[in-house]
């Protein structure tokens, strides 16, 4: 086997030998080939003597041989850019909601009896239908969750319609569904496809509830919808009178991603550079982990942020944070937006989402807050962003969103009932009958 296998190689290695000595040997003829020089009567142009000289000292110099290699075979950016079909007859992402089909109805809530919608609400279908219901509270779904990197999100607002329980509150005797009226406005249309292009037609639908005096509640759907849900709140209201406060284990003000300027980890920098909102009138709650770094709290001190990590509620208690919470809230402008991401809190208690962190908060101190806050400001919006059902199990997740949800609209109820009080609780559950009993 050894023999034949340097036979193999020496008979491959023939003819190789064999076009050296060929190539050598033109080498040596090409001079007698080359064409003879000019006479003196024949004057080359001037172009030509300059071709000649570029091309000499092109050939002597290999950085300048590099360099033209490099020009030529640089690809075009535009080339690199798969564009959209301008002539599809889809393109465009927002529909307006074609009711022809429709049966002849005075406008006005819907009621659907057991089809799935928030909490079991009506539907509304038109702007006329939150304006002849007079609708406080209208839910709207936006199932994006391309800015998470990966799918799962965009289920959350179908899990939150699965989730049909009561409404009640055993701690204030409030049932917000009893106060409020309340509607499912559906879905706001997206691209699936692309978190750039959802955002106007969100942007848009969270804008014409505004308009008609409802607090829009907004179920994402990853943290990216925050953009569209406040610039839609400010073109309303203006930028100068909306407060946001971000529940959030990340701070959600990145940088550039790979050329793109909206994911879920930006759209607080994206509503503050593109001039949507003050930094002023943002305050983060719950922050943890490992980022952002030490330019990330830089940008949110030059910007006048301000923040509650879990590093201050570790050193001087959760009771102590959340006043100081409900108090900046009271000292922001005159309308306020709650961004709740479910990862501000443990995973043990919300592992169904994108970005767990540990060591977040947990549901008996995020609900008190929460009520708090809705109770004493004047709501104009609330989303609930990162619920992925999908990794779920148990629907632990689910089922302490629901009641995220809840508790805001209990703060909501309470508000306009004129018990809009942080420390509001029922007679009821804060003692028992006894003689002489004493508030717990």
């Amino acid at each position: 086997m050894r023999d034949n296998s340097r036979s193999s190689r020496l008979g491959a290695a023939a003819p190789a030998a064999s076009l050296t000595r060929l190539f050598l040997l033109a080498g040596l003829l090409a001079p007698a080939c080359e064409a003879p020089p000019a006479e003196s009567g024949d004057q080359a142009s001037p172009g030509a003597e300059a071709d000649a000289a570029a091309a000499a000292g092109s050939a002597a110099d290999p950085a300048a041989q590099q360099a033209d290699s490099a020009e030529q075979e640089a690809p075009d950016p535009e080339a690199a850019i798969i564009r959209l079909d301008p002539n599809d007859p889809d393109l465009e992402v927002w529909r307006d909601r074609d009711i022809s089909d429709d049966p002849p109805r005075e406008p006005g809530p819907i009621e659907v009896g057991s089809v799935l919608s928030f909490y079991g609400l009506p539907i509304a279908r038109t702007i006329e239908d939150l304006v002849a219901g007079e609708v406080e509270v209208a839910f709207l779904g936006a199932p994006v969750d391309m800015g998470v990197g990966f799918r799962g999100a965009g289920e959350g607002p179908n899990a939150l319609r699965a989730m049909r329980r009561s409404t009640g509150s055993m701690e204030t005797m409030i049932s917000w569904r009893s106060e409020l009226t309340a509607v499912d406005y559906g879905n706001a249309p997206i691209d699936q496809f692309s978190v750039e292009r959802s955002m106007e037609p969100i942007r848009r639908m969270v804008r014409e509830i505004a308009e008609t005096g409802a607090i829009p509640v907004i179920i994402g759907g990853d943290h990216s919808i925050e953009f569209a849900n406040v610039a839609g709140l400010a073109d309303v209201y203006g930028k100068e009178n909306v407060g946001v406060i971000h529940f959030d284990a990340h701070y959600d003000a990145g940088g550039t991603r790979m050329g793109h300027l909206i994911s879920h980890a930006q759209p607080v920098r994206r509503l503050v550079d593109d001039g949507h909102i003050l930094g002023r009138n943002f305050i983060q709650v719950g922050l943890r982990g490992s980022w952002p770094g030490p330019e990330g709290f830089e940008w949110m001190r030059e910007n006048e942020f301000r923040y509650h990590t879990m590093a201050e509620i570790d050193r001087d208690g959760w009771a102590t944070v959340m006043q100081r919470v409900l108090d900046e809230a009271n000292d922001g402008p005159e309308y306020l937006h709650v961004s709740f991401d479910i990862d501000v809190m443990d995973p043990a208690y919300t592992s169904g989402t994108g970005t767990p962190v540990p060591g977040g908060l947990t549901p008996r101190e995020v609900f008190p807050i929460l009520r708090g806050l809705c109770s004493e400001n004047n709501l104009v919006g609330f989303d609930l962003v990162e619920l992925n059902p999908l990794v779920d199990p148990g629907y632990t997740t689910a089922l302490n969103a629901k009641q995220v949800v809840d508790e805001c609209l209990t703060g909501v109820a309470l508000r306009k009932l004129g018990l809009g009080n942080r420390d509001y609780l029922s007679p009821l559950t804060r003692r028992d009958g006894r003689p002489g009993g004493m508030d717990r």
